[in-house]
């Protein structure tokens, strides 16, 4: 017993040493926030999801948005399918799925917190023309699991803005 205890706590003074920590919730800045995307985008809704989950910040709907601190501006929010494999028969066996977000941070008077910037998801899948249905859950499931990875890496942007 006391062999297990050590092995388990043993490697805690070298990840302390090295300066490891566990990912803290975000404390941002800014205290309200305008996101600007389209009502029915799912990223857009979880990116507001997530935001006020924080309980730091407030989301305001675009009627308030002279009220915002900061302005989220959604340049652009798109899902792309490539094809990436072909057989010998040139059917298609493999295709790229891609989640573009293009984005930037400003002030209510027009200074840019964060410039111009893309966050790019990308997931391959096989495709069999045999499991059709059980390939296009698949897709809807890597949709959103790039969806779930934009958001966090946009919470750490938006975490990583020190000053207004």
């Amino acid at each position: 017993m006391q062999r297990r205890n050590f092995l388990v706590l043993a490697p805690l003074p070298v990840l302390a040493a090295c300066g490891f920590k566990l990912r803290e919730a975000p404390d941002f800045v800014f205290r309200s926030i305008y996101v600007g995307s389209a009502e029915a985008s799912t990223l857009g809704n979880e990116i507001k999801r997530s935001l006020a989950a924080s309980g730091k910040v407030t989301v305001l709907p675009a009627a308030q948005i002279n009220n915002a601190q900061v302005i989220l501006d959604v340049l652009q929010d798109q899902r792309e399918k490539v094809v990436v494999g072909l057989n010998a028969s040139g059917q298609v066996r493999e295709f790229q799925l891609r989640y573009r977000f293009r984005f930037k941070l400003r002030t209510q008077q027009g200074k840019e917190l964060i410039p111009l910037s893309e966050i790019l998801q990308q997931r391959d899948i096989s495709f069999n023309e045999s499991a059709v249905l059980s390939k296009e859950t698949e897709e809807a499931l890597l949709y959103r699991d790039m969806q779930g990875d934009i958001v966090q890496q946009l919470m750490r942007r938006l975490d990583a803005v020190k000053e207004l």
